[in-house]
């Protein structure tokens, strides 16, 4: 195009512009934000799991129990079944 910009991308000047501008900005603005209550919960559970290892728990199984839970019944089923199979295959 004559001015330089890519085939429906709006040019420098247009009203168009100022408007995606703002329209991206916020969309920009609201996941920035996103990510700082992200962090944040982030070293909550960072720190829930600190708790629960210095009273005795295993984090690491905590995490899978979380996963665990997260999973549909049908499939944590169908999972627990193949591994017994293959636990079984290897004479465990």
């Amino acid at each position: 195009m004559a001015d330089g910009t890519a085939s429906g991308t709006p040019s420098a000047g247009s009203g168009a512009t100022g408007v995606a501008a703002d329209r991206l900005r916020s969309f920009i603005e609201r996941v920035e934000r996103l990510e700082e209550d992200k962090k944040a919960i982030m070293e909550d559970m960072k720190e829930v799991y600190a708790e629960a290892k210095g009273e005795g728990y295993d984090t690491k199984i905590l995490r899978q129990v979380i996963r665990i839970r997260k999973m549909d019944r049908a499939e944590r089923q169908e999972q627990e079944a193949i591994l017994d199979l293959y636990l079984s295959a290897l004479g465990e």
